[in-house]
C-alpha cells in the first residue's frame, strides 16, 4: 500500500507561479512511476506530468516549457508551476503507478490551484 499526500496549491494571479510536493509513505520504490494528474470542473481528469523510472518525462502539450516535473527520492515529488494561466485553473492530484505482479494504482486526495486575478 501507498499513501499521497500533495500541498502546495493555493490562489495565485495569472503569470504567478506555485510549487506543488507529493509525500508517499508506505511501499513505495524509486522504481515506481510518479505523475501529477488534474482535473477542472465539469471535466475529465487529465495527465500533466509523469515520471518513470529510468526514463525522461512526459508533459501534457498545455504545459510544456511551463512546468517542471522532478523527484529527489523514492518519497518525494513535486511539480513546479510556471507562467501560470487561468486555465489550469483544477484539482492537481499525484499517482503513483507499478507492476507488482498485478498492475497497482494510488491517488491522492488532490491539491486545489486556482489561476484567477
Amino acid at each position: 500500500q501507498v499513501q499521497l499526500v500533495e500541498s502546495g496549491g493555493g490562489l495565485v494571479q495569472p503569470g504567478g507561479s506555485l510549487r506543488l510536493s507529493c509525500a508517499a509513505s508506505g511501499s513505495i520504490f524509486s522504481t515506481d512511476a510518479m505523475g501529477w494528474y488534474r482535473q477542472a470542473p465539469g471535466k475529465q481528469r487529465e495527465l500533466v506530468a509523469v515520471m518513470t523510472y529510468g526514463g525522461s518525462p512526459t508533459y501534457a502539450d498545455s504545459v510544456k516549457g511551463r512546468f517542471a516535473i522532478s523527484r529527489d527520492n523514492a518519497n518525494r515529488m513535486y511539480l513546479q508551476m510556471d507562467s501560470l494561466k487561468p486555465e489550469d485553473t483544477a484539482v492537481y492530484y499525484c499517482k503513483v503507478s507499478r507492476m507488482r505482479g498485478s498492475w497497482e494504482e494510488y491517488w491522492g486526495q488532490g491539491t486545489q490551484v486556482t489561476v484567477s486575478s
